[in-house]
């Protein structure tokens, strides 16, 4: 369900964020670069989760991050609502873009190994 509602919330934002939710972004505070990290792994796990439920090859390489990924996802972004200040709308617009930006760039797949580097010392 996680990745069904993740991935569809992506999808959403990336076709059409509302133009609240991207003007709250571009006011919001420089992030940290732990905080950047955080939006990176977030969009990367939330996307091969994703592909992962719907038998992508390539996301299939990857462990299974339905339970896991799930909850670095949840936790990641109430810590980046509180550096922040973003509402949930504004840290989905965050998400969004950077899903967008791994997904035109090719880049999901460069950024795992790290993210699950990062994942594995969050404890989870």
């Amino acid at each position: 369900m996680f990745t069904h509602i993740t991935a569809a919330a992506l999808l959403a934002l990336t076709t059409q964020a509302p133009a609240a939710s991207m003007h709250q972004v571009q006011l919001s505070p420089a992030l940290s670069q732990q905080s950047k990290a955080l939006v990176r792994c977030s969009a990367a796990f939330a996307l091969i989760s994703y592909g992962q439920d719907i038998g992508n090859e390539a996301a299939l390489k990857w462990p299974v991050l339905e339970t896991r990924g799930k909850e670095f996802f949840v936790r990641a972004l109430a810590q980046l609502m509180d550096e922040t200040g973003l509402d949930r709308e504004g840290i989905s617009a965050l998400v969004g873009a950077e899903a967008q930006r791994l997904t035109d760039a090719g880049e999901t797949e460069k950024v795992m190994p790290a993210c699950l580097i990062m994942l594995d010392g969050s404890g989870l």
